[in-house]
């Protein structure tokens, strides 16, 4: 793929969490998808398959009410596409926002997998702490 056409399926993932389209977000992950959640929370690893990474997002949703506060930037090569992106979790009446980069590689025009980076990998890992535990 071209950089150009790498960019524009990131914008559309972009597009598609900022309307919370659930349906067209899941329709851009590849069946091989695959997602890594750093540090040390219960969700720490790789998700592998769209159906793993689907319910890893999905865990982290019920118990974080995680939620896109603004995309900064999208930036892209050939086959990769980074996404510069705050998000606010909240739980037991605690909120924490953070800034991100999600990386993500991109094949067959879908995104195929994604690597989370925070900015403060310690404060994540201690608000996800053991009421994420699968």
């Amino acid at each position: 793929m071209s950089r150009e056409e790498t960019e524009a399926v990131v914008r559309d993932y972009c597009e598609a969490w900022e309307k919370g389209d659930v349906a067209a977000i899941f329709g851009l992950y590849h069946d091989d998808f695959t997602l890594h959640y750093f540090g040390r929370s219960p969700m720490a690893g790789d998700h592998v398959g769209k159906v793993a990474a689907v319910q890893a997002l999905g865990k982290v949703q019920t118990l974080t009410n995680r939620k896109l506060v603004e995309v900064h930037d999208v930036l892209s090569s050939a086959d990769h596409g980074a996404v510069l992106a705050k998000e606010r979790f909240e739980q037991g009446g605690k909120t924490l926002e953070v800034n991100r980069i999600l990386l993500y590689h991109v094949k067959d025009g879908k995104l195929a997998e994604c690597w989370l980076f925070d900015d403060d990998q310690r404060s994540v890992d201690e608000f996800w702490g053991a009421d994420l535990l699968p």
